[in-house]
């Protein structure tokens, strides 16, 4: 990722002939075509679903394609013997595979190249292999443009389920440099996306080291010791509402909430879910606004949040994400309220040391009992009477401390990682829209 690369001129520009930014050696316009000219769509076999068994050959369905990746979290397989039946459909290493229903999702194209674990895989029905005499990277690259995307998704609006068929996308037009610029570009942003998976990788490392760690000090397989080299005192079984005592929240949705200006700021349970880390620090976080014409005069003080306070969403569709908390390590001198489906469990002082609370909600201990008194349907709900009878094992507070700060590092870590990833998708993004006309 060293090549020099120049901007080109404004004259050309001005034409949407070349691209803004272009390697040094080339020169000239691009090539306008349409989309059924540049490549082509081979999709897959109908295979049964009553063929599909517990091992065999890979089968890659719509599921299997993600942005950008392979999703490897379910698989499907075919018997062995298909491969020699149906070899028209095997998909190879280095081949690149499309979603053909509902291909576009956050305004992003389910597109991938195949990798190591889907090599020698059966192509099923609904998902594309893409054909071209072009440089078949350059069109994965060129199928990622936001521009082409936004075209093709206003293309197949309107039918349901939305699917992508070379009728739909063929006469649109995209623009096509000489075979060996190609082959640049294609190879510049291969060096960016290896960039990206390398740091999505150590970020994967980082994340299952913390929680086997995690699983050792909670189940006190490894100890930390005192000043003095010493262990600590043994671990004290208590009742969660020995230590924690419960405090209502609002009800507050989300169109009652802002991110421009406001005097209290209100947590909403889906940012729990989704976005906020297990220590909250409000000078690192952007947490909405209430409303200026909601009237909060009856809250009550104590209901307003506190520096180890946690934060408990009290309701999911799933349980791995019923009672999942945060702790608020840092209010930095605001105003904060708990909203929508929480509640607020404060540590009784002198109990539990700040910074620890966040981690002992996630131990495996714990979660296996929330996940345990979790009540409903199709959306699970806890209860702060039921939480109040969990079975907490809390260590001195001192150790406390020190677990907190190892986990804590683990997570700035962490957080690093994906700080660096989210900088070099931005630097590929910026790529995508000026390496391309």
């Amino acid at each position: 990722m060293t090549e020099e690369i120049q901007i080109g001129d404004r004259k050309s520009i001005e034409h949407k002939a070349v691209p803004k930014l272009r390697f040094k050696e080339f020169e000239g316009i691009y090539s306008e075509k349409m989309l059924k000219k540049v490549f082509s769509i081979f999709n897959g076999y109908a295979f049964s679903s009553t063929d599909s068994q517990v091992s065999g050959v890979r089968w890659i369905k719509i599921a299997d394609v993600g942005i950008n990746e392979m999703k490897k979290d379910s698989p499907s397989f075919l018997p062995s013997n298909y491969l020699q039946k149906y070899n028209k459909f095997i998909i190879l290493k280095g081949d690149i595979v499309v979603a053909l229903t509902r291909p576009i999702i956050y305004k992003q194209l389910k597109i991938a190249r195949i990798d190591d674990l889907f090599n020698n895989s059966l192509l099923n029905q609904r998902v594309g292999k893409l054909v071209s005499h072009n440089h078949l990277l350059y069109i994965y690259y060129t199928l990622q443009r936001q521009s082409l995307i936004s075209k093709i998704e206003n293309r197949i609006a309107g039918t349901d389920p939305p699917n992508l068929s070379p009728a739909v996308i063929g006469s649109l037009k995209t623009y096509i440099p000489s075979i060996q610029e190609q082959q640049k570009i294609a190879s510049f942003l291969s060096a960016v996306d290896k960039k990206i998976q390398q740091l999505s990788r150590k970020k994967e490392l980082l994340e299952t080291y913390k929680k086997g760690v995690m699983q050792q000090l909670f189940s006190q397989e490894i100890r930390f010791k005192d000043k003095s080299g010493k262990n600590f005192a043994e671990w004290e079984e208590k009742k969660y509402g020995e230590v924690y005592t419960f405090y209502s929240t609002n009800s507050f949705s989300r169109d009652q909430l802002n991110y421009e200006k406001g005097e209290v700021k209100n947590i909403h349970y889906g940012d729990i879910h989704t976005k906020l880390p297990t220590l909250l620090d409000l000078q690192k976080e952007n947490i909405p606004y209430v409303n200026s014409e909601i009237d909060i005069s009856k809250i009550k003080a104590e209901n307003y949040c506190q520096e180890g306070d946690l934060i408990i969403a009290d309701a999911s569709e799933d349980h791995k994400d019923i009672g999942k908390a945060i702790e608020l390590i840092e209010l930095n001198n605001e105003k904060v309220l708990a909203g929508l489906h929480t509640f607020i469990a404060r540590p009784v002082k002198g109990v539990i040391s700040k910074g620890f609370s966040g981690y002992l909600m996630q131990s495996w201990k714990l979660r296996k009992q929330v996940m345990t008194i979790a009540q409903g349907t199709k959306v699970l709900g806890l209860s702060a009477t039921r939480m109040k009878k969990l079975k907490l094992e809390i260590p001195s507070l001192e150790e406390q401390q020190k677990i907190a700060n190892f986990l804590s590092a683990i997570d700035k870590k962490i957080e690093a990682v994906s700080q660096q990833i989210e900088k070099t998708k931005s630097f590929k993004k910026g790529l995508l829209q000026q390496m391309f006309v």
